[in-house]
């Protein structure tokens, strides 16, 4: 009995890997994709803003003005890209796009800070780009605070200092924050949409219900075509790993062991996921659209990109229920942390119960569909 049931399993498996070899478009979309996807966002994003550029009117032109201007000017985050000699020049430049920090130095700037009067300086920060407003305004103000804290101090050492450790990325490189999670959401983008495209395309050749009148079964039959995804989603995941830790310079402290592992049920969980999808859609792009579909509340809601504590709390709830963000915690928690099996086994434990509900709930709709 366990003999059929292995030679029946593996001649569908046999057939799915002699149709993947027969598939270039397939093959290349599985092996190739992926890898431009990394190198594009690994080279693209990058959080850390530097070099914003900067107007800057300084209607003082005293000594006073240009010292502040030149801690602005030798800073990384901003560059100064012109001065400007009136204010609507200063508000146009940045109206324009032309800059996204605007400068201006009043005229009583010198007189104020010789009379030991608070002297102002006005910041003009374009907030259509949040994250580069954001910095501008906290960088901005810890200068002033700088030329604040050294004008009253002189050359007398600070009452308290802070000597901030940053812990498992130091540098704070985005590559090391934003690859781990990428090879996760490449991950579930391969296994969904190649077991669901598989599966559809037998359906509109009109080949799926010729198999299921041979012996095969249908859990076989299922069991059979999921099989040569999951190890082909797994070699992409240890492909685009080498490339990360080759090309990204993104070391790994943990065991990579231990993310496979929890990379198993979650694989599962994302084909459990392409078989729903093939059981709702007929056709080839309405499988890519249910796919996207799944993938894109993946990105926003996972950690991903933003924190999951900084959601709203119905968003962090349902942030739990998504099986990319168990993953998420556990690859950076493996490759950035060096976290083991001893911390990271609850995750295991939440993504094997969702592969075994998904898988079960896909395989009973698919099965009632055919």
């Amino acid at each position: 009995m366990t003999s059929m049931f292995v030679r029946r399993t593996t001649s569908v498996a046999r057939k799915e890997v002699l149709h993947l070899l027969r598939d270039p478009a397939t093959l290349f979309f599985a092996l190739f994709i992926p890898v431009l996807e990394l190198f594009m966002l690994g080279y693209a994003i990058d959080m850390n803003v530097r070099n914003v550029r900067t107007v800057i009117f300084d209607q003082a032109r005293t000594q006073e003005s240009r010292t502040l201007l030149r801690a602005f000017e030798t800073s990384e985050d901003f560059e100064v890209i012109r001065s400007v000699q009136t204010d609507e020049a200063l508000y146009e430049a940045i109206v324009k796009g032309d800059a996204h920090v605007g400068i201006k130095i009043p005229e009583d700037y010198s007189r104020r800070l010789q009379a030991g009067q608070t002297a102002q300086v006005l910041i003009l920060v374009d907030g259509s780009v949040s994250s580069v407003a954001a910095e501008a305004v906290n960088v901005g103000n810890a200068l002033a605070l700088r030329e604040s804290l050294r004008m009253a101090l002189g050359d007398k050492p600070l009452p308290v200092e802070s000597r901030p450790r940053v812990l498992f990325n130091p540098d704070t490189r985005s590559a090391n924050f934003f690859i781990p999670g990428l090879l996760v959401v490449m991950c579930q983008l391969m296994a969904t949409q190649l077991t669901a495209n598989a599966i559809v395309k037998e359906k509109m050749n009109g080949t799926l219900e010729q198999l299921y009148m041979t012996p095969v079964r249908p859990w076989e039959l299922i069991l059979g075509k999921s099989v040569p995804y999951l190890v082909l989603t797994f070699v992409e995941m240890v492909g685009i790993t080498v490339l990360m830790v080759i090309i990204f310079r993104v070391p790994i402290h943990g065991a990579f062991v231990t993310l496979l592992a929890i990379a198993l049920p979650f694989i599962l969980t994302m084909i459990g996921a392409g078989l729903w999808i093939s059981a709702k859609a007929d056709t080839t792009d309405a499988a890519g659209q249910l796919v996207m579909g799944t993938v894109m509340p993946s990105i926003f809601l996972s950690g991903y990109v933003f924190p999951v504590d900084s959601m709203p709390v119905i968003f962090q709830w349902v942030a739990q229920v998504v099986p990319t963000t168990w993953l998420i915690d556990a690859s950076r928690g493996v490759i950035l942390r060096g976290a083991g099996w001893r911390e990271l086994w609850p995750h295991a434990a939440i993504l094997w119960s969702m592969a075994l509900g998904v898988l079960a709930a896909s395989i009973t709709k698919f099965r009632k569909h055919l």
